[in-house]
Protein backbone atom coordinates (compact mmCIF):
# COMPACT_ATOMS: atom_id res chain seq x y z
CA UNK A 1 0.00 0.00 0.00
CA UNK A 2 1.39 3.57 -0.74
CA UNK A 3 2.08 5.48 2.37
CA UNK A 4 -0.07 8.33 0.82
CA UNK A 5 -2.99 6.40 2.08
CA UNK A 6 -1.56 5.31 5.92
CA UNK A 7 -2.74 7.27 8.71
CA UNK A 8 0.37 8.49 10.66
CA UNK A 9 -0.49 7.35 14.56
CA UNK A 10 -0.27 10.52 17.25
CA UNK A 11 1.99 8.38 19.13
CA UNK A 12 4.64 8.72 16.06
CA UNK A 13 5.04 11.96 16.88
CA UNK A 14 6.51 10.71 20.68
CA UNK A 15 8.66 8.17 18.66
CA UNK A 16 10.88 11.43 17.04
CA UNK A 17 12.01 13.14 20.51
CA UNK A 18 14.69 12.42 22.79
CA UNK A 19 13.70 9.90 26.03
CA UNK A 20 13.67 13.44 27.97
CA UNK A 21 10.97 14.77 26.27
CA UNK A 22 8.39 11.73 25.82
CA UNK A 23 5.56 11.78 27.86
CA UNK A 24 4.31 8.74 29.93
CA UNK A 25 0.58 7.84 28.15
CA UNK A 26 -1.37 8.18 31.26
CA UNK A 27 0.97 11.23 32.48
CA UNK A 28 -0.13 15.00 31.80
CA UNK A 29 2.39 17.29 30.45
CA UNK A 30 3.00 19.05 33.69
CA UNK A 31 4.15 23.01 32.46
CA UNK A 32 4.92 26.04 33.71
CA UNK A 33 3.59 29.82 32.94
CA UNK A 34 6.51 29.50 30.51
CA UNK A 35 3.58 27.37 27.94
CA UNK A 36 3.37 30.82 26.89
CA UNK A 37 6.71 30.50 24.84
CA UNK A 38 5.05 27.10 23.09
CA UNK A 39 1.65 29.28 22.08
CA UNK A 40 3.71 31.99 20.62
CA UNK A 41 5.92 29.31 18.29
CA UNK A 42 1.99 28.05 17.26
CA UNK A 43 0.90 30.73 16.40
CA UNK A 44 3.80 31.76 14.31
CA UNK A 45 3.76 28.61 12.86
CA UNK A 46 -0.27 28.48 12.00
CA UNK A 47 -0.60 32.19 11.20
CA UNK A 48 2.69 33.16 9.29
CA UNK A 49 5.27 30.79 8.50
CA UNK A 50 2.54 27.91 7.09
CA UNK A 51 1.23 30.17 5.06
CA UNK A 52 4.40 31.70 3.55
CA UNK A 53 5.51 28.26 2.82
CA UNK A 54 1.36 27.78 1.01
CA UNK A 55 2.34 30.31 -1.33
CA UNK A 56 5.98 29.22 -2.00
CA UNK A 57 5.00 26.00 -2.97
CA UNK A 58 1.82 27.44 -5.26
CA UNK A 59 4.12 29.35 -6.97
CA UNK A 60 6.50 26.35 -7.75
CA UNK A 61 3.64 24.11 -8.68
CA UNK A 62 2.59 26.45 -11.31
CA UNK A 63 6.29 26.47 -12.49
CA UNK A 64 5.49 23.36 -14.64
CA UNK A 65 7.22 19.50 -14.37
CA UNK A 66 7.24 19.01 -10.50
CA UNK A 67 9.67 15.99 -10.27
CA UNK A 68 12.54 18.37 -10.91
CA UNK A 69 11.36 21.72 -9.33
CA UNK A 70 13.45 22.16 -6.04
CA UNK A 71 11.31 24.69 -4.57
CA UNK A 72 8.13 22.27 -5.12
CA UNK A 73 10.14 19.83 -3.34
CA UNK A 74 11.78 21.29 -0.67
CA UNK A 75 8.26 23.40 0.12
CA UNK A 76 6.31 20.08 0.52
CA UNK A 77 9.13 19.00 3.10
CA UNK A 78 8.97 21.93 5.03
CA UNK A 79 5.02 22.10 4.74
CA UNK A 80 5.40 18.25 6.30
CA UNK A 81 7.58 19.34 8.83
CA UNK A 82 5.79 22.77 9.59
CA UNK A 83 2.10 20.37 10.26
CA UNK A 84 4.14 17.69 12.47
CA UNK A 85 5.35 20.22 14.74
CA UNK A 86 1.86 21.95 14.71
CA UNK A 87 0.48 18.85 15.52
CA UNK A 88 2.68 18.11 18.25
CA UNK A 89 2.43 21.38 19.69
CA UNK A 90 -1.40 21.18 19.88
CA UNK A 91 -1.30 17.68 21.84
CA UNK A 92 1.00 18.76 24.09
CA UNK A 93 -0.81 22.06 24.75
CA UNK A 94 -4.27 20.21 25.11
CA UNK A 95 -2.60 18.02 27.76
CA UNK A 96 -0.64 20.78 29.26
CA UNK A 97 -1.77 21.44 33.09
CA UNK A 98 0.09 25.04 33.96
CA UNK A 99 1.48 24.63 37.73
CA UNK A 100 2.19 28.68 38.85
CA UNK A 101 5.15 27.98 41.24
CA UNK A 102 4.24 31.69 42.63
CA UNK A 103 0.69 30.57 43.68
CA UNK A 104 1.97 27.44 45.82
CA UNK A 105 1.74 27.29 49.33
CA UNK A 106 5.45 27.97 50.80
CA UNK A 107 7.04 24.56 51.68
CA UNK A 108 10.15 23.18 52.18
CA UNK A 109 9.30 20.02 50.15
CA UNK A 110 10.08 19.65 46.45
CA UNK A 111 7.92 19.23 43.80
CA UNK A 112 7.13 20.78 40.11
CA UNK A 113 8.51 24.21 39.68
CA UNK A 114 10.37 24.21 42.84
CA UNK A 115 13.83 25.83 42.87
CA UNK A 116 15.94 23.61 44.59
CA UNK A 117 19.69 24.51 45.66
CA UNK A 118 21.95 21.56 46.00
CA UNK A 119 25.23 20.48 46.88
CA UNK A 120 26.77 17.50 44.77
CA UNK A 121 28.80 15.01 46.20
CA UNK A 122 31.93 17.13 45.31
CA UNK A 123 31.00 19.74 47.35
CA UNK A 124 29.90 22.00 44.27
CA UNK A 125 26.70 23.82 44.56
CA UNK A 126 23.62 23.83 41.98
CA UNK A 127 20.45 25.73 41.52
CA UNK A 128 17.89 23.50 39.67
CA UNK A 129 14.91 24.24 38.13
CA UNK A 130 12.34 21.54 38.18
CA UNK A 131 10.31 22.03 34.99
CA UNK A 132 8.07 20.62 31.99
CA UNK A 133 9.40 18.15 29.41
CA UNK A 134 9.11 20.69 27.08
CA UNK A 135 10.65 23.14 29.16
CA UNK A 136 13.87 21.71 29.38
CA UNK A 137 17.11 23.79 29.27
CA UNK A 138 19.98 22.37 30.92
CA UNK A 139 22.20 25.87 30.48
CA UNK A 140 19.86 27.67 32.64
CA UNK A 141 19.69 24.72 34.83
CA UNK A 142 16.01 23.50 34.01
CA UNK A 143 15.70 19.66 34.32
CA UNK A 144 12.56 17.92 33.50
CA UNK A 145 10.26 16.56 36.26
CA UNK A 146 10.82 13.48 34.87
CA UNK A 147 14.23 13.32 34.53
CA UNK A 148 16.59 10.49 36.90
CA UNK A 149 17.98 13.81 39.32
CA UNK A 150 14.29 15.36 39.22
CA UNK A 151 12.49 12.01 40.41
CA UNK A 152 15.67 12.02 43.03
CA UNK A 153 14.58 15.21 44.40
CA UNK A 154 11.30 15.12 44.34
CA UNK A 155 8.98 14.76 47.83
CA UNK A 156 12.69 15.48 49.91
CA UNK A 157 12.75 18.76 52.11
CA UNK A 158 15.67 21.11 52.75
CA UNK A 159 18.24 20.08 54.61
CA UNK A 160 17.57 16.08 53.52
CA UNK A 161 20.38 14.13 51.98
CA UNK A 162 19.58 11.96 48.90
CA UNK A 163 21.16 9.58 46.66
CA UNK A 164 21.42 9.59 42.75
CA UNK A 165 22.52 6.71 40.83
CA UNK A 166 23.38 8.35 37.74
CA UNK A 167 26.27 7.17 34.80
CA UNK A 168 28.94 7.75 36.91
CA UNK A 169 27.62 5.87 39.99
CA UNK A 170 25.63 6.56 43.41
CA UNK A 171 26.07 10.17 44.55
CA UNK A 172 25.00 12.12 47.39
CA UNK A 173 23.09 15.45 47.30
CA UNK A 174 22.27 17.07 50.12
CA UNK A 175 19.25 19.35 49.24
CA UNK A 176 20.29 22.96 50.70
CA UNK A 177 17.35 25.39 49.88
CA UNK A 178 13.85 24.89 48.31
CA UNK A 179 12.22 27.83 46.74
CA UNK A 180 9.12 28.03 44.66
CA UNK A 181 9.71 31.28 42.43
CA UNK A 182 8.98 32.49 39.30
CA UNK A 183 10.76 30.82 36.11
CA UNK A 184 11.98 32.59 33.36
Amino acid sequence: MSKAFTKESDDEQDDDLPAEQRLLASSKNYITPGWQRLKDELYHLVHRERPEMVQIVNWAASNGDRSENGDYLYGKRRLREIDRRIRFLTKRLELAEVVDPERREATDQVFFAATVLIQRGDGSEQRLRIVGVDETDLSRGHISWISPIARTLIKSREGETVYFRGPDGEEEIEVLEVSYQRIE
